[in-house]
Parts: C-alpha cells; structure tokens; sequence
C-alpha cells in the first residue's frame, strides 16, 4: 500500500465545530474511522417516489448498454452493475435532492461554508451477474485537489451484505489518496482488507464517507436489483489534476460545469438560484 504519487503532503485535519445537523460523536466517527450512517434520511413516500424517477433513468442506460458488444461499456454490464450519472441535469427531482436541507446541512458541517456539487449518479447492482466491485477511493478515479470531498451513498432500497451494501476499511482516508492501479472491474487500491467493516442502509437511509475512505460493494446474490443514488460534494473551487497519456506537468481544471457542478453553499446558505 503506498500513496498516490501526487499525494505528498496530506494531513487529515479532525473537525471542530461548531456542528449544526450532526452531533460530536458522529463527527468524531467520521474523523477517526472516516465514515457515518445517517438513518431515516427520507421516508418511504419520497424514497419511493427517488426510486420511481431513478428508475426511469437507469432503463436509458441498461438500454444503452444492450445494444453495444458483450453488454458491457468500460466497468458498466447490462446484467451487473449499471452506473448513471449527472442525473441532476437531467432530472428535477434529483437536482432538488442535491439540496435537501438535511444533506445541505451535512455538508456544512464536514466541507465548510462554501461547497459545490462535484459528481452524482445512480448505480444498480443487478443480480444476474454477481460482481463484487474492487477496493477504491473516489479520489482514485479522478485526482481532485482539495483529496477531501463528500460522498452521500443514499439507499433507494435496502442495502445488505447479501445484494451488494457498501464495506469500508476505517482509518485509511487519514493517509490520502492511496497509489490504484487498473483491474478489469476498475481502479484498486487494496488487494485486501481484513479490517474492513459492512455499512448495511434501510431504504431511504445514507451513509456519508470521505472521499479517501477504500470501500467496495459486494456482488448481489439475491433475486432483486440493489439500488443506490450517489451525491458528491466538494469544496467550491475544487479541481481535478490530470496529466497527458506520455506523462508531464499535471494540468489543472475547475470542477465548475454550470450545468452540473452548481454551487449549493455560499458562506453557509444556499445561493437563490440552488
């Protein structure tokens, strides 16, 4: 295990407060182990009626995925495990999730005062193909600098070990961004992980970890889809850090798509046009 050749100088830094929608002990959890559940986050009649619409949305993306070779597009199966993003461009419903008041308030007390949406999407793991998905940090697909953003894992059904809940290995976002290398089910930055602890959710609940926090799902071994709408939240003003396919100088570029990428805090309200 090694950190990602760009991660040089991270130190988690713990939270201090003042915290408005989670207590001290929540926080300190976060802090230490890198992950909360919050239950209860929507109930049933709003949990069904995200489900409904994320539904409709996922059907365009398996569509898509049976009509090109073999079923599969990059880590994405027709049968396996479907991923649908920036869905809040294309639905209002989720765009108006992006802002509900209780995530919104999350935010302010693990990012600050002034926070952007980065990424969302909604990811199904179907139980035809059994796939368990490797060990990652988020950070690990695309480098973004600040390390440290927000992922709101929000179950539309019940999340459990035996359909594909998330695990995490608690302690290892204090180190960064850890070194991924490609496998065929995507990036990995852990061949193991003995330590490693599953976050089962009720429909409607959330887990909140870091984005350096390695997690993975397990394969779906039930007769149902296991559905999951995901949230990411970064600092406003974040970046990603790329670099050519020789090698070079990284370039940098705002997370700032007007589109998609909104600012949803500013100096801890909600700006007039969220």
């Amino acid at each position: 295990m090694q950190r990602h050749l760009w991660n040089t100088d991270f130190e988690w830094l713990d939270h201090t407060g003042p915290f408005g929608a989670l207590n001290r002990e929540q926080v300190r959890h976060y802090d230490q182990h890198g992950y909360i559940v919050v239950p209860r986050l929507l109930d049933p009649p709003a949990t069904a009626e995200l489900r409904k619409e994320a539904d409709r949305l996922e059907a365009e993306s398996d569509a898509f995925l049976r009509q090109v070779k073999d079923g599969r597009f990059s880590i994405a199966e027709s049968g396996a495990i479907t991923f649908s993003p920036h869905l809040v461009a294309r639905s209002r419903q989720l765009r108006a999730l992006s802002v509900h008041s209780a995530i919104v308030s999350i935010c302010v007390d693990l990012l600050g005062p002034d926070v952007s949406l980065y990424w969302d999407q909604a990811v199904y793991k179907k139980p035809e193909k059994p796939r368990r998905f490797p060990w990652h940090q988020d950070n690990g697909y695309t480098y973004v600098e600040p390390q440290q953003y927000l992922t709101c894992w929000i179950a539309l059904t019940e999340a459990t070990e035996a359909n594909g809940c998330p695990w995490v290995v608690p302690g290892l976002h204090r180190r960064g961004t850890l070194r991924h290398w490609m496998t065929d089910l995507g990036w990995r930055c852990l061949d193991d992980a003995p330590d490693a602890v599953p976050v089962p959710l009720r429909a409607g609940s959330i887990a909140v970890f870091s984005s350096l926090t390695p997690h993975r799902t397990g394969p779906n071994r039930t007769g149902n889809v296991r559905k999951a709408y995901i949230v990411q939240f970064a600092p406003d003003g974040a970046r990603t850090v790329r670099v050519d396919s020789d090698g070079g100088a990284p370039h940098y570029a705002p997370c700032a798509d007007s589109e998609r990428q909104f600012l949803i805090l500013a100096d801890g309200q909600l700006p007039a046009q969220g």
